[in-house]
């Protein structure tokens, strides 16, 4: 492209630059440790292997036989089996659902035999909560849970930031994973740590080629399998806040995150309801080989699931609802197909699959910054703000710029008309989505969207806009690895066909930002489109036909919605395209307004933000620079970043706003900051 565009660009940037942020509203509600994808090939050093491929769930009546090389720890509650005969009893009346979409029936001699299991596994029981039986664990081995509510009173009371466990911080905030390790209640009321801590230092600042753990050590606990053995998710609830509030809120959370699994190669989750998590119920990080499989999720703070710089998972069967920001969230995953590095991926793949899933009733349905490589699939999509959200914004930690490479088919994504944003939400948003939205790619590659329904979506079925890197790395400041702001690395080769579109405002949306090649629509009935007259390249046979020329009316809306929110503005999202649900108000407290680190900041909202004098807010800001100016992802590196004289008007004008309240800082602050023309150099 050159500095000829780009400075264009910047002349446009009141139209054009719309295309940046979208792809972070669902970017960054969580602040990982630098982290690096596993190399993809087994580890043999345990048997059998673990990692190298999706693993596969060992029968529950297989954990009554003795199996050598593994043990299994049951875990139960007092009422345990009194549970099991009251749901048992249910389902032989009346079924039991694995998701909204998905109802069974459960039969006499299925009853008997879960009976029988179940009998004999709490002959075995000996432990109470869960989190002891996971630390007394090695390879191969099985915790098993008996139905009941595990509210895990000892992880539980273990201070969150617990000034103790400060010297296992990086210079970021983030714990390393020997933090996570030593400390491994901090955040989590449950953790599976898969491998001890190395021998070594991990590398600090991080290494720019994220492939390949550094400083890993031994497997301890991989090849795991923790289990529900209910009738259903239903039967094992892990509780991260309050029990009274059910699979609903108010959730007031006792930690950041319900089950985390930590380099846990081979990892198995399964008939299990975590719920009520700070951030996210369910955290999966840096494992190679993971199954999430008939779990269901409600009422985390940010996530139901995040999966984060992960190969060879899978979740499926599932069920996620109440998150403010999304129900399924696969970021950074393994570059695996479009874009793959052949010498570590020689054969193009999908690195995650998620299939028969509902992701409902969230601010969005499914998230993923620079999740690349998954496959979707026969899931549903339906009652969120937005449907489904894949972005590129490339804040700290996040490596894989830009996204590549989805495949998004036979889906249905529907009535996403939930507005979050009306007063008395149960869900309570932490970033501002268009209401009304089946999907949007932010800046993505390569990606296919075929054979899905889109319907009853009443602002639009799909969106698909681009973000210059020169608004997600900064000019002249150091690169973010893959990014490079003489470039236009995003919104390039996508393709959307054989797409049954009814019921929706605008079928399919487009920015056709400058220079952006390759976006083609066809074979999608009588859709309609904004621009009016979208390529179809042919039937998808020449796509270097399409080439965007820009769209003033489209890019303004961007701009507007993306950096310069404010009350009464123009601003069209929060509009309620239905009628909104009300219901009681989180009471949990959300963000300190005295001192912050980094691992701090994602907790800051604009609750905390009203409640700062100037001082601390001038103090906030400049730890904000430091943080949203990329020091996680690479060493030196750059992204852009606001004076404190903007940010304060920026951030006085959103949190004005009468939803805004737990709306997170530096999401604002990253959509205004890449909206900002920077200076070239």
């Amino acid at each position: 492209m050159g500095r000829r565009f780009l400075g264009r660009l910047w002349l446009v940037v009141a139209t054009a630059s719309g295309l940046v942020l979208g792809l972070m509203v669902s970017a960054d509600a969580h602040i990982e440790r630098p982290s690096y994808w596993p190399l993809p090939g087994p580890d043999c050093s345990v048997s059998p292997c673990a990692g190298g491929a999706v693993p596969k769930a060992r029968s529950l009546a297989s954990s009554l036989a003795t199996t050598k090389g593994s043990t299994t720890r049951v875990v139960c509650r007092p009422d345990s089996l009194k549970r099991l005969e009251a749901s048992i009893r249910r389902a032989r009346k009346s079924g039991y659902d694995i998701r909204p979409h998905d109802h069974r029936r459960f039969g006499a001699a299925e009853a008997r035999e879960l009976t029988r299991i179940n009998r004999a596994l709490a002959a075995r029981c000996r432990y109470g909560e869960i989190q002891p039986a996971v630390t007394a664990s090695g390879n191969n081995d099985r915790v098993v849970v008996l139905p009941g509510v595990y509210t895990e009173p000892t992880s539980r009371a273990k201070p969150t930031h617990d000034k103790a466990c400060d010297p296992y911080k990086l210079t970021t905030g983030a714990y390393s994973y020997l933090g996570e390790y030593m400390c491994q209640n901090d955040a989590n009321l449950i953790a599976v740590l898969g491998r001890s801590p190395g021998s070594g230092k991990d590398p600090d600042p991080p290494l720019v080629d994220r492939h390949g753990i550094p400083n890993r050590g031994a497997c301890v606990r991989c090849n795991l399998q923790l289990e529900g053995s209910g009738v259903s998710a239903d039967d094992v609830v892990v509780e991260a806040g309050d029990p009274a509030s059910g699979n609903g809120g108010p959730r007031r959370s006792a930690k950041d995150v319900g089950i985390r699994a930590d380099r846990a190669d081979g990892f198995v989750l399964r008939n299990v309801t975590v719920r009520h998590a700070e951030e996210h119920d369910i955290y999966v990080l840096e494992s190679n080989g993971y199954l999430l499989d008939r779990f269901k999720t409600f009422y985390a703070g940010e996530y139901g699931v995040l999966t984060f710089v992960e190969d060879h998972g899978v979740m499926q069967n599932c069920e996620a609802a109440g998150n403010g920001d999304s129900g399924l969230y696969p970021g950074s995953g393994a570059k695996t197909s479009a874009g793959r590095d052949p010498k570590f991926y020689p054969t193009a793949r999908y690195s995650q699959e998620i299939r028969y899933c509902d992701s409902h009733h969230n601010t969005s349905g499914y998230s993923g910054t620079d999740g690349s490589g998954t496959w979707l699939h026969h899931n549903n999509f339906y009652g969120n703000a937005l449907g489904f959200t894949t972005d590129v914004f490339t804040a700290a930690g996040h490596p894989g710029f830009p996204q590549q490479g989805d495949l998004i088919e036979k889906n249905d994504f529907f009535s996403n008309n939930f507005n979050p944003y009306l007063p008395g939400s149960d869900v309570v948003p932490t970033v501002p989505v268009p209401v009304g939205t089946g999907m949007w790619i932010a800046g993505g590659d390569d990606n296919v969207v075929r054979d899905n329904r889109f319907r009853d979506n009443r602002r639009r079925g799909a969106m698909l806009f681009a973000v210059p890197d020169a608004f997600v790395c900064g000019p002249g400041n150091g690169p973010i690895t893959g990014c490079d702001p003489l470039k236009l690395s995003t919104s390039h080769r996508n393709s959307f066909h054989g797409n049954t579109m009814s019921g929706n405002g605008v079928d399919f949306w487009w920015d056709a930002f400058p220079g952006n090649v390759g976006n083609c629509w066809y074979s999608n009935g009588n859709a309609t489109g904004s621009p009016k007259n979208l390529p179809d390249c042919l039937n998808g046979k020449v796509p270097w036909l399409s080439i965007g020329l820009g769209n003033l009316e489209n890019e303004a809306e961007l701009i507007v919605c993306m950096s310069d929110l404010k009350p009464g503005g123009p601003c069209p999202w929060f509009k309620s395209p239905a009628a909104g649900k009300a219901a009681p108000a989180d009471g949990h407290d959300h963000g300190a307004t005295g001192e912050l680190n980094d691992a701090l900041l994602a907790a800051v909202t604009c609750h905390s933000w009203h409640g700062m004098n100037t001082d601390q807010r001038d103090h906030m800001l400049t730890r904000m620079q430091v943080f949203m100016g990329g020091q996680i992802d690479h060493p030196g590196a750059r992204g852009t970043t606001l004076s404190n004289e903007k940010a304060t008007r920026v951030l006085d004008n959103a949190c004005g706003l009468s939803f805004a309240g737990q709306f997170k800082l530096y999401k604002l602050y990253a959509r205004a900051a890449a909206f900002t023309p920077q200076p070239q150099r």
